[in-house]
């Protein structure tokens, strides 16, 4: 019975996997979960931490973080609709918050819950640099990153769930050395490297959306080297979910060309 429930659920897992592609880049992606499933728990989680954190009193800088957000928002929904891909952001309600934090952090969730904490701002310095936070963070939402990543997980458990059944007759020091090499391997070899594969996707998306919002992309490298300055010691890259700041800095140089196409001031 054990091994039946083990390929059901492997079996599940392969039914529901939609093929997808990330705009403008074209790479192909597995997603097993229903996008409308994805924004309903996205929704909840930020009503959540809503409710859990203070929305900033400063109102010039909460203001700022807005414009920006819907100018951005206003580019993905331009390009999205040019290249007949609406139907991907159609159920989006954008939402643009500051909240009382020193944290150096952002984020948007699926369906376009943005969220800018206090602390990032005097990286960002001016609004071309809060355009770049603001389109690398809708950017993820847009890529459809969480959902891709959720999806990796899952059948990485499937994937051990079906190793130890096939191991359930070895010695336990053997499963237990298994169970840790799959462990190990997954997130050095897959988890990670996609983790940074989505933020690099993520920085390539965000200066053309900022671009076609209005924002000079070559703000991108100048306000990474202000991140890189402010962030402290790093891990190294192959242990870490973002490139190496050198590397990001790099790529982001290379892909400013492709960018400054969509930048008209």
């Amino acid at each position: 019975m054990k091994i039946i429930r083990v390929f059901t659920v492997i079996g599940i897992l392969f039914i529901t996997i939609q093929c997808a592609t990330v705009p403008i880049t074209g790479r192909k992606q597995l997603l097993i979960y229903p996008e409308g499933e994805m924004m309903q728990m996205s929704l909840t989680s930020y009503q959540a931490f809503l409710k859990e954190n203070k929305l900033s009193t400063d109102v010039k800088n909460t203001q700022r973080v807005k414009e920006v957000g819907k100018r951005i928002a206003a580019a993905v929904e331009s390009y999205m609709k040019s290249k007949g891909l609406e139907d991907r952001i159609a159920d989006f309600k954008w939402e643009f918050n500051l909240v009382q934090s020193p944290e150096m952090n952002a984020w948007c969730m699926p369906g376009g819950k943005v969220v800018f904490y206090e602390g990032i701002l005097p990286v960002c310095k001016t609004d071309a640099g809060i355009a770049v936070v603001m389109g690398h963070e809708i950017a993820h939402a847009v890529a459809r990153h969480g959902n891709e990543r959720m999806s990796q997980q899952a059948l990485m458990q499937a994937g051990s769930m079906a190793a130890a059944y096939a191991m359930k007759n070895k010695s336990e020091t053997t499963q237990v050395l298994l169970g840790t090499a799959i462990g190990i391997g997954g997130n050095y070899g897959v988890i990670l490297p996609f983790s940074r594969k989505h933020e690099s996707e993520a920085d390539r998306l965000g200066l053309i959306f900022m671009a076609i919002a209005g924002y000079n992309p070559q703000e991108a490298v100048d306000f990474w080297k202000r991140m890189a300055s402010a962030s402290g010691q790093k891990p190294a890259e192959f242990m870490s979910t973002h490139p190496s700041d050198e590397h990001r800095i790099a790529d982001l140089e290379k892909e400013l060309p492709e960018a400054m196409k969509y930048y008209v001031k």
